[in-house]
């Protein structure tokens, strides 16, 4: 099957849904545990009917759900139509789909030696390094991915950074927060495919979203 980029899912108009690195991702909250286990069994119905499986994270008032389908590597239509079918389920039992605090953090290694660092990281965190990619990646897909940012060996560097991705309408609301928080935009230069900010002393980071890339 194939794999759909952000625009395709964009146009797919899935509401409470957003497109971030490892998958379709949404939060349902719920009044209780028992609300959120019961939605998750529901989902499970669902997703056995339909042979294609999400992630799910239960949490005592929130369902966290993210889908992919594996055999691809990204997104693709199977994970849109489970999408809408987990979004009909959360609407009959009265819940309601939430992206305004979901969000998917890597963190990146400014070096002049990503070759070199790397297989370091991969073993001391535990994660598997993949043929021709920048980064490491957590075999069971719960931790941060690391890439390595390639720089020279003398200019001054922060040497680590996060990047945090979130739904383009989620990108306003963020900076607004940070900078009312004491940051400052240091730079728009990539928008919309990210912005980079820092705090107070000075240390960056990467707000980032799909728009605008490969």
């Amino acid at each position: 099957m194939t794999k759909l980029d952000g625009k395709q899912i964009a146009a797919e108009r899935l509401d409470g849904w957003t497109y971030l690195p490892g998958g379709l991702q949404t939060r349902i909250e719920t009044e209780n545990f028992a609300a959120g286990l019961a939605l998750v069994n529901a989902i499970g119905e669902v997703a056995e009917q339909m042979d294609h499986h999400p992630d799910v994270t239960l949490r005592y008032t929130a369902v966290d759900i993210r889908l992919i389908s594996h055999d691809v590597g990204g997104v693709t239509k199977r994970d849109v139509r489970l999408a809408r079918a987990v979004s009909s389920v959360a609407s009959a039992l009265g819940l309601r789909l939430s992206i305004a605090e979901v969000s998917c953090h890597e963190w990146g290694l400014d070096t002049p030696a990503a070759e070199t660092v790397r297989p370091f990281w991969a073993a001391v965190l535990a994660m598997e390094t993949r043929e021709g990619a920048d980064d490491v990646t957590d075999p069971a897909g719960l931790l941060p991915s690391v890439w390595f940012q390639q720089s020279g060996r003398e200019e001054p560097r922060q040497r680590w950074h996060p990047d945090v991705w979130v739904d383009p309408a989620e990108v306003q609301p963020r900076i607004d927060a940070a900078l009312a928080a004491g940051g400052t935009l240091v730079s728009d230069a990539e928008a919309p495919a990210f912005w980079v900010l820092a705090d107070p002393e000075g240390n960056r980071m990467c707000l980032c979203t799909w728009q605008d890339r490969a």
